[in-house]
């Protein structure tokens, strides 16, 4: 799973007992070295798929980590590029690396997902493999955020995973891994919330709409350059969710 250059199993012991904002600051230097960093392949057919949509003045990457879906926003943005992430050991990695090519210099921002220091500043706000760490009852600020974030008529876009079927083996392995980590915050202090079973389309949908964006009941775009199952569904979609 790992490359040479990524944490050690002590490492991710450390990190797992650690809060989300300590646990990534420790994680910071090794994690574009594990499969947590978002592939290439989604960030490339989220970027595909926003271009004809473009151009935008403003962009934010929400929860931004090392800054990889700046390469999404850099060649649709003209104005205006932002990460935020309440990770300092994120930010520091992100801004110490080349600022992405076709756009603006990078804004790094730190600041809680659930707090933004924003109001009306961004046409375009897209998120990349964060929402697990946030509890289904905290979606609708999360959302309510973002929508404030936006100016009126303004994009917020995230790809989303089909989620795997029963007979799957990613299936159960999930279930296992939401399991264990329940575990492990009913019994020690402080929580390390991360969930991959939290974010049903649907319910995420309706939380959307609940927080004032103008999304689709179809809004879920296939984002076929990621794969599709052998069903034929595809692997990921992108929900596009727009501000009145």
């Amino acid at each position: 799973m790992f490359s040479p250059e990524g944490p050690t199993l002590r490492e991710l012991a450390v990190q797992a007992l650690s809060s989300v904002d300590r646990g990534y600051d420790l994680l910071a230097p090794a994690f574009d070295h594990t499969p947590f960093r978002t592939p290439d392949r989604f960030l490339d057919a989220t970027a595909a798929a926003l271009a004809p949509l473009g151009p935008f003045d403003a962009g934010l990457d929400l929860c931004c980590g090392t800054g990889a879906g700046l390469r999404v926003l850099a060649p649709l943005c003209r104005k205006r590029l932002t990460g935020v992430d309440f990770s300092a050991g994120m930010l520091a990695l992100a801004a110490a690396a080349l600022p992405p090519a076709g756009g603006p210099r990078p804004q790094w921002v730190r600041a809680d997902a659930r707090a933004l220091p924003f109001a009306g500043a961004f046409d375009l706000v897209v998120s990349f493999g964060a929402f697990g760490h946030f509890l289904p009852a905290e979606r609708p600020g999360l959302f309510a955020q973002v929508h404030r974030a936006l100016r009126p008529g303004g994009l917020f876009a995230f790809p989303i995973g089909a989620p795997p079927p029963i007979t799957s083996p990613w299936y159960w392995a999930m279930a296992g891994f939401d399991g264990a980590m329940r575990v492990r915050n009913a019994l020690w202090r402080p929580p390390f919330v991360m969930y991959y079973r939290t974010f049903p389309f649907s319910a995420v949908r309706d939380d959307l709409a609940a927080a004032g964006f103008d999304v689709a009941l179809d809004a879920l775009d296939a984002l076929d350059e990621v794969g599709r199952r052998e069903d034929g569904s595809p692997r990921a979609g992108l929900v596009l969710a727009r501000r009145a």
